[in-house]
């Protein structure tokens, strides 16, 4: 990002703040699905949940300027279909002109930071659904984690119903990311990523709400896809996660996850914004071949 860009954002966030708003409106709109009839977006809502670590870099992603350059590039990748990030990202990328025509995905609960006491009560605390609506997006996230042991559960099902409901109501995706969560030794809230629980997650979400006309899953890539991916009929886009060492195996089941026929897409945010290599255009271009 160009110094002056920079310059102009920040002005703009201090003295012109209403141009955020002019910026949404004009926002040139797309189908959620273009004519491979598949999404690739790329995640960036990790900062509002005060997650900066990506691999061994423990504040990876608290460099603003840094982020917004690596998201530039990825957005400007052929195959790239939009984003979904936090209010305070969309509205810096919606400054710098990089959304128009892309699918741009709000996400909406940002309360149950990790690692804290109220991490399960996953409260709504950034977009609703009529905001999405009055900003011209395209749908809505929410994160669900269903830990049997916490009574704080409840309400962020409650809260996820209501929300599905909402965005249905204005024709927005509701876009669901389910885990079923089990507690380390030391008390911690962890995903449980066996192809069961999985699927139990998969058919609680999938409930919320008064319809599932508008509703996606955002799934991880786990071991039997294919009886995991059975449990239901709603369109699915895949949590990509990070390649790790082994990136040749991870990407090769997210191709086989692919092939499955509500899989329609992947959403994928560290993995290809802080590549080891820092490459970002060449990480990015892997995982649209992908698809």
């Amino acid at each position: 990002m160009r110094d002056e860009a920079l310059r102009d954002l920040v002005d703009a966030r201090a003295e012109h703040p209403e141009r955020f708003a002019a910026a949404g409106a004009a926002r040139r709109r797309r189908p959620l699905l273009g004519p491979r009839g598949r999404l690739m977006l790329v995640a960036a809502d990790h900062p509002a949940r005060g997650a900066f670590a990506v691999g061994g870099r423990g504040m990876a992603m608290a460099d603003r300027t840094d982020l917004l350059d690596r998201l530039l590039v990825a957005l400007a990748r052929p195959g790239v279909d939009g984003v979904l990030a936090a209010p305070d990202v969309v509205d810096d990328l919606l400054l710098l002109g990089a959304l128009d025509g892309k699918v741009v995905v709000g996400s909406m609960n940002r309360g149950g930071i990790a690692g804290t006491a109220f991490e399960i009560d996953d409260r709504f605390t950034a977009y609703t659904a009529a905001a999405l609506a009055a900003g011209n997006l395209d749908g809505g996230k929410m994160l669900l984690r269903i830990d049997p042991g916490d009574v704080a559960t409840a309400a962020t099902l409650e809260a996820c119903g209501h929300a599905v409901s909402a965005l249905a109501a204005h024709g927005l995706m509701a876009m669901v990311e389910p885990f079923w969560v089990r507690r380390d030794r030391a008390g911690r809230a962890v995903n449980d990523l066996s192809p069961d629980a999985v699927i139990r997650a998969i058919a609680v979400a999938q409930g919320l709400g008064t319809t599932s006309a508008y509703t996606w899953l955002k799934v991880p890539v786990v071991t039997e896809m294919e009886r995991v991916m059975a449990a239901g009929t709603l369109p699915a886009v895949l949590l990509g996660g990070d390649p790790g060492t082994a990136p040749d195996e991870t990407y090769a089941a997210w191709q086989q996850a692919l092939r499955l026929p509500t899989v329609r897409g992947l959403v994928i945010g560290r993995a290809l914004l802080y590549p080891p290599d820092d490459d970002v255009a060449a990480a990015v271009d892997t995982a649209v071949g992908l698809l």
